[in-house]
Order: structure tokens, then C-alpha cells, then sequence
């Protein structure tokens, strides 16, 4: 099989898995070896979604945005996956852990693009994408660990299935999110009423806005362009929970941009 034909394959069979509800992993002949391979089959991937009726993407999450992460997952650089439409709620929702191998939340900052960020434009620096910025939420994403046990599992296969994204909830667009400073905002992430950790906006690459300046710069190496109306989920202020028994009330809350709240049944 030609490079393209390994590809579709590769996306083929991870859609397959998905869907079956199995955990990730590849025979020799499809593993994506490296970041490169990584992306061009989590792109097929997001193409089968498309022809086979599982809808378009809504934007894109970032992980790995810490250098511990970084540290124990050996890569240098933060990781981008897709975030399917029918898989983004707002202000409440509620999942049963059964459709799930391993759930875990993380509190985020998620950005609305109110403009392009095109190719030509890179490379983008915090003060050329904030004026395509429209507004900015709290939001929780609910990952799935699928993959067992991750480390052994590598940086490329989780890259090639959008990197631990199972959903997310959307808290209020605030669209006057320029009179707050980013890097100082507190996430805070409740499980059953209980604090379990909190985390400034800076945790994120120093600022969250380095999280869309990486994505865009990204995306224009690869000719790529994020787009209007793009949600931008840039990585979490606060360790991820994982959640072991259910029923489970989570609740982030950022200074300045509220609350939103999910039930794991």
C-alpha cells in the first residue's frame, strides 16, 4: 500500500474501534510512527467522521500544554486533536460512564474565533490573534483515557485519535474577556462539592493565548487555517480528575468567566 492508502487504513480501523467502544491501538503496519504520520491520520480520521455521517468539527482541543506532560509523554511541544459538534454542550450535561473506558475533566479556558487565522498571516504572535478572538468561556472537557496504559501507548497513536477528547460543555460566551488578565484568572475543579484542585490561567503555556498562537503557527506549517467560528479548547489550569465511581457532579468555575457543570451517571 501506498503512504495515502496506509493512512485511510490507519483511520479506518481507529473509527472502527471508536466506535466498537475497544481500546486504541494498532497493528505494526498502521501505527503512525512520529507527530507527522500522527496528523495526517487523526485528518482522515476527522474525514470518515464526515462521510459517514458523524458530523463535522466544531474546533479543536489542546493538550500537553505543561512540561510535565511533555516530560512523561517524551514529546517536545504541546499535541492538538479534533472536537466533533455533536460532541459540544453548553452550560450542563450529563454522560454514563458506561460509553467511556476511563473518564477524567480538566478545567478550561475555551476560545470562540470571530475571524480567520490564514496561512499567510504566520507566523501569529499573541497580539495578531487576539483581535480574531470573539469571545472566551469556561468549559470542561471530559476526556477518555482509550488507550490502557498511555505511556506505553506513545505520543503518535493518541495524537492520530484527538488526544484523549471524548466531549466538552461550554459555559456563557463572555465577549468582554479583554478587560481580564488570562494568565492570572483561577480555574477550580469540584467533584461531588469538593475542591480538588485549582490552577491559574498561566499554568497554559504561560498565558492561554499561547495555546491559539501555537495552534495557528501549526496549522500553518502544515497549510492549514483555523477558521471562523472555530472553538479553540487550550488546555487545562487544573490536573486532570480522573473519575472512578459514578454518580459524580463535576463543576469548573474561572474567575471572570464562571461557571459550567457536567454529571457522570
Amino acid at each position: 500500500m501506498g503512504i495515502d492508502d496506509i493512512t485511510r487504513a490507519a483511520a479506518g480501523h481507529l473509527a472502527q474501534l471508536r466506535q466498537n467502544q475497544q481500546l486504541i491501538s494498532f497493528p505494526a503496519d498502521l501505527r503512525p510512527a512520529d507527530e507527522e504520520q500522527a496528523y495526517a491520520v487523526q485528518a482522515a480520521l476527522h474525514r470518515w467522521h464526515q462521510e459517514n455521517g458523524q458530523g463535522a468539527l466544531a474546533g479543536y482541543k489542546i493538550g500537553c500544554t505543561t512540561p510535565v506532560m511533555q516530560d512523561i509523554l517524551k514529546i517536545s511541544n504541546p499535541a492538538f486533536g479534533g472536537v466533533l459538534e455533536k460532541r459540544v454542550f453548553r452550560n450542563h450535561a450529563e454522560f454514563s460512564m458506561a460509553g467511556l473506558h476511563k473518564a477524567g475533566i480538566e478545567c478550561e479556558i475555551v476560545l470562540r474565533l470571530g475571524a480567520d487565522l490564514p496561512v499567510g498571516d504566520a507566523p501569529y504572535t499573541r497580539e495578531t490573534v487576539a483581535p480574531a478572538i470573539a469571545s472566551c468561556a469556561a468549559a470542561i472537557e471530559l476526556v477518555d483515557n482509550r488507550y490502557g496504559d498511555f505511556l506505553s501507548a506513545g505520543a503518535p497513536v493518541m495524537i492520530a485519535d484527538d488526544f484523549f477528547q471524548s466531549a466538552c460543555v461550554l459555559g456563557a460566551d463572555v465577549k468582554g474577556w479583554r478587560e481580564l488578565d488570562l494568565a492570572t484568572v483561577e480555574g477550580r475543579t469540584f467533584v461531588n462539592g469538593k475542591l480538588m484542585g485549582s490552577g491559574p490561567g498561566s499554568d497554559v503555556l504561560g498565558h492561554p493565548l499561547e495555546a491559539l498562537v501555537w495552534l495557528a503557527n501549526q496549522f500553518a506549517e502544515m497549510g492549514r487555517s483555523l477558521k471562523s467560528g472555530d472553538i479553540i479548547m487550550t488546555g487545562s489550569l487544573v490536573a486532570v480528575q480522573w473519575i472512578d465511581a459514578a454518580p459524580a457532579d463535576i463543576m469548573i468555575s474561572i474567575d471572570g468567566l464562571g461557571d459550567v457543570s457536567l454529571r457522570l451517571e
